[in-house]
């Protein structure tokens, strides 16, 4: 009888640590620890995490604080920062070998893209360094089927959404100066195909399909910005012949 109570015992507390790891606890911990250690060996750049809040038996989750730094040669402490990330996961889906998120979305987060005299950007250099360390599709022997993964959860993104971005331009060294605004929500599906891919590698997509959305209404912004500057000094170089024709001929 003794043995027994100590069986039922052990297998309660074997229960409620697979019931912790599975609502909060170790996966909040394992979850934050990955996203910092995979983004910024993807980046080449420190990412940290604040805080990682997952309630899979709700089929939700939130991560705050994330942030991305700058490469060092730029002036900005972050490059990319967000408040808050929410998930909602597909229930029904963790029971199969494809877990399905049916919507990430990231609200208000800022970007900082500081233009150089030379056209790069800090952008640009994390999304190059990105290509560099993530496995290109047409490779012979594609990342998710390595060894490696082969223990890594199989995950797909139906929407994510990037909600109310506040993008700073920042093109100082074209001789302008920091331009501010808010970008209109930026909608991207079916991250990971049909069939999904390995969590870490769908980590970096879905950075890379961020900051490349990122990256293109900011060069956007850069060519309007520095087209009404060129636009600008026409017109007073304009203001300023005009001016002395009128007063030659006055003369």
């Amino acid at each position: 009888m003794k043995k027994i109570v100590i069986f039922i015992g052990v297998l309660l507390l074997i229960v409620a640590g697979a019931f912790w790891f599975l609502t909060g606890g170790a996966l909040n911990d394992f979850i934050k620890q990955q996203i910092e250690q995979v983004g910024s060996k993807v980046t080449e750049q420190s990412v940290t995490v604040n805080l990682v809040d997952m309630n899979l038996l709700e089929g939700a989750g939130t991560i705050k604080g994330l942030v991305l730094a700058n490469p060092e040669k730029y002036n900005a402490p972050s490059m990319f920062s967000l408040h808050e990330v929410t998930l909602d996961i597909n229930l029904e889906s963790l029971t199969t070998d494809l877990i399905i998120i049916e919507k990430i979305v990231i609200d208000k987060p800022e970007a900082f893209v500081e233009f150089t005299q030379n056209g790069g950007a800090n952008i640009k250099d994390i999304l190059d360094a990105i290509k560099k360390n993530t496995v290109s599709e047409n490779a012979s022997e594609p990342q998710k089927e390595s060894t490696s993964d082969s223990a890594e959860p199989i995950v797909r993104v139906n929407k994510f959404v990037l909600a109310g971005v506040a993008l700073t331009v920042d093109l100082t060294q074209l001789g302008n100066k920091a331009h501010q605004g808010v970008l209109t929500d930026i909608n991207l599906t079916n991250i990971g195909g049909q069939g999904g891919m390995p969590a870490s590698q769908l980590g970096a997509e879905l950075v890379k399909q961020a900051l490349s959305s990122i990256w293109k209404q900011a060069k956007k912004e850069q060519t309007t910005i520095l087209k009404d500057q060129v636009k600008k000094k026409l017109e007073e170089k304009a203001k300023e012949k005009l001016g002395g024709l009128l007063n030659k001929l006055k003369g």
